[in-house]
């Protein structure tokens, strides 16, 4: 940005003053007035083309254009600047202020200079005649205009923490409001999660957590202390291979029967998964497990049904076929020797109904153990 970018910049930031601020500075506006004797008193700020009257005293106007200000030429320079007869001064002779209504015949005005050093407006004095003011009143100009300055400067800090806080306490109610709800949502899961450091160490858990440490080992879950506290010894050495490859930035998930031959002996479906900060480094290891005894025992269930079906099978296709086909081979040798026998033709049927069935059971096997198979895949 340009200077006078920066400069409008910090004009705008004075552009709205709170009541009580005005108040204040009505009281200097005043003051000034009755220390230079003058009739007209202001405080003024410069934007880009206006000429704003933030407090004013005798005149009822708000603002002028930018090209028409005393105060333009004010702000370029240090210090007060004093015109003691507008006519005779080559720049302002032809101002329509001077030459129209209100007639302005004497300026004095004192610099608004901002902390971060940018001229904003002036603090000054109009009279309708030509006049002259002492080091006396010269001196209470400028120490007043900074006074002024300085009001303005604390108004715009106050507002601005204030709107801080706003904020702040704003967004701590939004804070407080999402950990609820994530804890609600945390809490409220029947899966297990735990997060721990580098060091291995708990920094957080669910009730979950907390319910399954306590049932299968008899402990209590405490932030800080290990997680291989709450594994079985036998585990400790492959959890921590695991734990390794997750602090590497590797996403590990397996199946793992926990506590086997016990009481408490549960399938989960275990997790970790690198936890990241801002800058991407990896801070921690969320162990997320899910409790999957049921399904393994689905599974289980269906692989037996499998395994009782194919067997089924066996006999079906094998074991009954053979009889019914020893009986039709005996049948063809009794037709070689051309028997005369009234009942063969209904054996033969019979046999043939028997083969029949016998296939389609074959079948109605085959396709059970095939739509088992399709709900395990």
């Amino acid at each position: 940005m340009t200077p006078d970018q920066y400069r409008l910049n910090a004009v705008s930031r004075f552009k709205k003053l709170d009541a009580g601020i005005n108040k204040d500075l009505n009281s200097i506006v005043d003051l000034v007035a009755r220390i230079c004797d003058a009739p007209v008193a202001l405080i003024t700020l410069v934007d880009d083309d206006t000429q704003w009257f933030k407090i004013s005293r005798g005149v009822d106007i708000d603002c002028t254009d930018r090209e028409l200000a005393f105060c333009s030429y004010t702000i370029k320079q240090a210090g007060l600047m004093i015109v003691n007869d507008t006519l005779a001064d080559e720049r302002f002779k032809n101002n329509p202020l001077v030459t129209g209504a209100p007639y302005v015949r004497f300026y004095a005005g004192a610099t608004l200079t901002t902390k971060d050093g940018h001229a904003i407006g002036s603090l000054c004095v109009l009279d309708f005649k030509p006049c002259t003011i002492d080091d006396h009143q010269q001196d209470s100009l400028k120490v007043l205009s900074k006074q002024v300055m300085n009001l303005m400067e604390l108004n715009w800090s106050l507002n601005t923490l204030q709107q801080q806080h706003n904020e702040t306490n704003k967004q701590k109610v939004l804070i407080e409001e999402s950990e609820i709800k994530l804890n609600a949502m945390f809490n409220s899961s029947k899966d297990t999660h735990i997060l721990v450091d580098k060091q291995l160490k708990v920094v957080a858990f669910n009730k979950a957590a907390s319910d399954f440490v306590r049932n299968a080992h008899r402990k209590k879950i405490v932030k800080g202390t290990s997680i291989m506290e709450y594994a079985d010894p036998e585990v400790v050495t492959g959890l921590t291979k695991y734990f390794n490859l997750a602090f590497g930035g590797k996403t590990i998930a397996f199946d793992w029967l926990m506590r086997p031959g016990t009481k408490q002996a549960r399938w989960k479906e275990l997790q970790l998964l690198p936890i990241r900060n801002s800058a991407k480094k990896i801070i921690g290891v969320a162990l997320n497990s899910t409790d999957i005894t049921e399904r393994k025992l689905q599974e289980d269930q269906i692989n037996i049904q499998n395994a009782a079906l194919t067997r089924i099978a066996i006999i079906q296709s094998h074991e009954l076929r053979r009889p019914v086909a020893s009986l039709l081979g005996i049948i063809s040798l009794i037709k070689m020797e051309d028997s005369k026998f009234d009942y063969f033709d209904m054996i033969e049927l019979s046999i043939n109904e028997l083969d029949e069935k016998i296939r389609g059971i074959v079948k109605d096997s085959e396709n059970t153990i095939y739509d088992h198979l399709s709900i395990v895949a």
